[in-house]
């Protein structure tokens, strides 16, 4: 997320049982309107609002856990079970994805779980896990399998088939993608690839010359793959194919400069294109003031090479501003409506002349054709970083996950998902019907159909 200094990181890993919690059946209520049978979303119990600014973790007696909570739509019914997972809301909102299939949710971890004597960031150990989440039974997660990744994860991406998960990882020493094969509740060897031996490189007097990774994407052909270098503001293209059973990349056509600090990205169903989410922080500041952008956040539309050409080139075609500190990206079912989740200064300490308590999603349609973008209009809400979001299957209702609410605020405007009727037709708008509530932290969400 913010991305706060990080010293002194214990390099031990706290494990621990993911024992689940379940509610029973509950009315229809929200949930049952969106276009989905499965919602899952992931929350970090460690982190508060305030926790980028001073330091400091949540107070202990708080009850908060790191958890992944899963809504499941039927017979007219919401069923929601929840099961601890560890995970961190530094990374970028893509560490959580549900299978096409909605009976498996994957996790992974930047940092890892609060030791016993820890009270601040640094005292948070890396993060070395990927967690698979057996859905089978909707109101009793099942941590299915769990394997060691490289330290630092930042984001994954389920292959279409379901067969495979990718991860960037930045270690100290490397920028990192790992492929990891899945399969009957099980992940296979972990193939790593170091990006300075694909041709991503730096020279900077920083950690790996300066390459941070922190967005990888599966084409929807299932033969590509996307990474976000956004400390360089370039997105690399890989091929995945495989050599003797195991894995292999080679890069697809050119490296693209993009925005000013690519968070995140998606390619669009059709696949013809790839968008980014350019936050535009200052990544050298000292301080949250710093680092936080006073200027908007954009968007690049790359119009991809076509796979069949040997020596095709990806090139950006559009570029459009959203809203103040944007992070997540969506893109509706149908390729023509595009929206981010926009921090604004949420995430400052109140009595910061920069903060403010409403945040606020970005809509905008899109030619899938061309690749032309235009903005529709902001669609502010009440809430402390807002970060992941998501349309649903229809393309009827978007969501946007909200960490925490302010002080003094309801449980209506507390952590959960904020929840948009999409209006369509030859004016598309968004209108706020509601929140769902759900468990402190709340920062990233997905669904199955």
């Amino acid at each position: 997320m913010i991305r706060p200094v990080l010293s002194s990181i214990a390099l031990s890993i706290i494990l621990s049982a993911a024992a689940p919690s379940v509610t029973a059946a509950q009315p229809l209520d929200l949930s049952g309107r969106i276009s989905a049978s499965r919602i899952a979303v992931v929350s970090d119990g460690d982190f508060s609002a305030q926790t980028y600014a001073t330091g400091r973790l949540s107070p202990r007696d708080s009850g908060f856990r790191d958890m992944l909570t899963v809504l499941s739509v039927a017979d007219g019914k919401v069923v929601k079970g929840t099961i601890a997972v560890s995970n961190s809301v530094t990374a970028a909102p893509e560490i959580l994805q549900l299978s096409k299939d909605g009976q498996t949710a994957f996790v992974t971890e930047r940092l890892g779980e609060r030791p016993a004597a820890g009270d601040t960031i640094k005292d948070l150990p890396p993060g070395r896990r990927l967690f698979a989440v057996d859905l089978s039974d909707a109101a009793t997660p099942r941590l299915a399998d769990t394997v060691e990744i490289a330290a630092f994860p930042e984001g994954l991406s389920v292959s279409p088939d379901g067969r495979r998960v990718a991860v960037v990882s930045n270690t100290p020493e490397a920028s990192l993608v790992q492929i990891i094969g899945y399969a009957d509740g099980r992940f296979g060897p972990v193939a790593r690839f170091d990006l300075a031996d694909l041709g991503i490189s730096g020279s900077a007097a920083t950690p790996r010359g300066g390459v941070t990774a922190t967005n990888v994407h599966w084409h929807p052909g299932g033969r590509f793959i996307a990474v976000n270098i956004n400390t360089q503001n370039r997105v690399a293209f890989f091929a995945v194919g495989e050599e003797n059973g195991a894995p292999r990349l080679r890069p697809w056509g050119n490296i693209v400069n993009v925005g000013a600090d690519p968070f995140v990205g998606r390619f669009t169903p059709d696949g013809r294109h790839y968008l980014t989410s350019n936050w535009g922080r200052d990544l050298a500041a000292a301080n949250l003031e710093g680092r936080i952008p006073e200027t908007p956040s954009t968007i690049s539309v790359v119009r991809l090479a076509d796979p069949a050409a040997s020596m095709g080139r990806h090139e950006v075609v559009a570029a459009i501003e959203s809203d103040l500190s944007a992070e997540g990206i969506a893109v509706s079912p149908d390729g023509r409506l595009v929206a981010t989740v926009n921090m604004r200064g949420t995430a400052l300490p109140t009595q910061s002349a920069r903060f403010q308590r409403q945040a606020s999603v970005s809509l905008m349609s899109l030619d899938p054709a061309t690749g032309g973008i235009a903005k529709i209009a902001d669609y502010p809400f009440e809430g402390s970083l807002p970060e992941g979001g998501t349309f649903d299957r229809t393309g009827d209702h978007f969501l946007a996950t909200v960490f925490q609410g302010h002080d003094g605020a309801g449980p209506e405007a507390g952590a959960g998902l904020e929840v948009f009727r999409v209006v369509k037709g030859d004016q598309p708008a968004l209108e706020r019907i509601g929140r769902i509530p759900l468990p402190h932290g709340a920062h990233h969400v997905d669904l199955a159909g």
